[in-house]
Parts: C-alpha cells; structure tokens; sequence
C-alpha cells in the first residue's frame, strides 16, 4: 500500500497501536508511537501526535499521560472491559460443559483482542476442573442462534432429538420422528442449555437439551402456548426440577435437622417456611417434580432430612430405598 494510502489511516493505525500495545503497566514515549507508526509505513512528529491524542480522546479513547523519570509516557485508561471481568468471562468459557474444547479456545482468543498484548498472556491460562466433561456437539452454537430467530420472529421450529448408545453413537429418539413445538425460553442450568417449548400435541411445557436437538428448521407457523405461558412461573420451574428431570409436580413436606436449613435454602430458595418442630428440628414445604434424581437427593443428605407428606410420595422413597436395597443384595450379580 502506498504511503500516502497508509497516511490516511493514521488515526486507525495509532488506536491499535495503543489498543495492542498499552495498558496501565505499559506506557509508550512519543518516540516509541513514532517508530512503530513509521513500521506501519506512516509519519508522525510530535507536534502532530499531541494533536491525535486529542482527537482521540475527543472520540472517547481514555488516552492518560503519566510521568517516567524525565520522559512521558502514554497508555489507553478505561477499556469496554477491565482485565478482571475478562478472566471472570474466561473462566466460565473454560469451565461451561456446553462449549466444546475447540470453541472454548476460540472465544478466548477473540477475548484477547479486548487487552493489550501483556495482559492477553494472563487470560491464556485452564481453570483446573476435575473430570469435567465438555459438550461434543459442535451444532449447539447455531442451534441457539436459530432457536433465538424463532422467538424472536415467533414461529414454530421442527427437529429431531438423539441420545447416546453404547456405542457411544448418537441416535435418533423416537425412530428418528420429527418433534414441531412453540419455542418460549433458553434457559442455562445444570451446566446445559435448554429449551423451554410448549407441546401443543401434548397441551404441556416440556424442556429439550440444545445440543441434543439436530436439524432444527423454523416453519410457517405461529407459535401455540400463549396462555400457558403467561401462567408460567421459570424460576419455580427450575428449582422444582433436578438435573433438568421431569416429573409430577407435588407439594412435598420435610423434616430436617437444623443443621441442613443451609441446604435447603440454597436448593429452593430463600422464601421456603421454616417452621420449628423442636429444638434440632424443622419442617419445610416445596414445590418439586418427584423424579428419581429427586429421591435420589433426599437420600444423600441421610438421616437429617424426611420426606413426611404426601402419602404418595413417601411411598415412592419406600419403593426407591427397596429396589436399592435389592440391587445391592449380596445373592444378585449383575
């Protein structure tokens, strides 16, 4: 390109000079914006670049000036994002289960882009998690794309939905069957993306795994489940659910030592009762989808917690404790 082309652009040249190469603990001097200016095949004194410093600022670039021995040096302020945020940003990248490895490496690399040279080296670092298994579904990034276009644009959307065999394959639920719902919500949780739909066929909400979902297609038709959405509570939603598993919504009743109350309130929130039994006892009532995750909860936590109500329910621990019980009787072998 010809120096006179480059000339123009000096402004360009000069904001990712400072972009790139500055930051609080990396000023440069007026000589040194000269020779990486003159590299780019572009020329600058002094007097000219007081007076892009300026514009620059004029433009909202948080040019700062600060003393060094008997020079001066120059770096950008305030950015979009300060370096903390961005290592917050970079840790939930790397630790998310729904971004696969690759993507994890490219969307810190397009992070980087927001600091200097010397601070991008701090974000290139692995959160250590034990055993974390990342998503292998590399589709799952244009499935929310499209699944926010039906929302957005309020159609209806078609695809088909897989699970893992033994072979560690994907295959097709249902035959390969087609599911058509009305798109409602995205929500993040349990480490997963999924999709809150209404089931017209059905009349109900269900919810989907994103990156389970295959050749999603928006269609010709408006979404259904107005009404049941405007009835539709999402926060309950989840904490009525574990592990994102369904099951028959039912107001339960616990017992609980004092000690688990913590427990409790992390799990449902902070707007369960507490209402005192005894000295070391409460009692609780929650909304939940009794599934076998749930049960499978309760019996973690031990002899401090208690389903007590309803009969129902009870009886399902009773059959869940048995059949556990069973499984590991010593005459069975699998």
């Amino acid at each position: 390109m010809a120096r006179s082309s480059n000339q123009k652009l000096k402004l360009l040249y000069l904001l990712r000079i400072f972009r790139e190469e500055t930051d609080e603990q990396h000023g440069l001097t007026i000589q040194e914006i000269i020779s990486k200016l003159g590299s780019c095949d572009v020329n600058a004194d002094r007097k000219t670049l007081y007076q892009d410093f300026e514009e620059l600022r004029h433009f909202g670039v948080d040019i700062i000036r600060e003393q060094d021995g008997r020079e001066h040096r120059y770096h950008i302020g305030s950015r979009t994002f300060e370096l903390p945020e961005l290592k917050l940003l970079v840790d939930s990248v790397q630790s998310a289960k729904f971004i696969t490895d690759r993507k994890s490496q490219e969307l810190i690399k397009k992070l980087e882009t927001l600091l200097s040279r010397h601070e991008a080296g701090e974000l290139n670092r692995q959160v250590i998690i034990s055993g974390r298994v990342k998503s292998m579904n590399e589709s799952i990034y244009y499935n929310v794309d499209a699944l926010h276009e039906a929302i957005g644009r309020d159609r209806q959307i078609r695809f088909q939905y897989f699970q893992w065999n033994l072979k560690k394959e994907p295959e097709l639920r249902h035959g390969g069957a087609w599911y058509l719902l009305s798109p409602w919500v995205l929500l993040w949780d349990s480490e997963n993306y999924y999709l809150v739909a209404y089931d017209a066929e059905d009349q109900k909400i269900k919810h989907y795994r994103v990156d389970k979902m295959l050749h999603i297609s928006l269609t010709d038709r408006r979404r259904e489940g107005q009404e049941a959405f405007k009835a539709f509570n999402l926060p309950r939603y989840t904490r009525s659910l574990f592990g994102m598993y369904g099951g028959d919504e039912t107001r339960v009743t616990i017992k609980a030592e004092n000690s688990v109350a913590g427990v409790l309130i992390d799990r449902f929130g902070k707007d369960i009762p507490i209402i005192p039994t005894d000295h070391e006892h409460f009692k609780t009532m929650v909304s939940v989808a009794v599934s076998p995750q749930f049960l499978g909860w309760v019996m973690a936590l031990g002899e401090k917690v208690r389903i007590t109500a309803p009969d129902s329910v009870v009886q399902k621990m009773k059959a869940a404790i048995r059949a556990l019980s069973g499984q590991y009787n010593d005459s069975q072998e699998i």
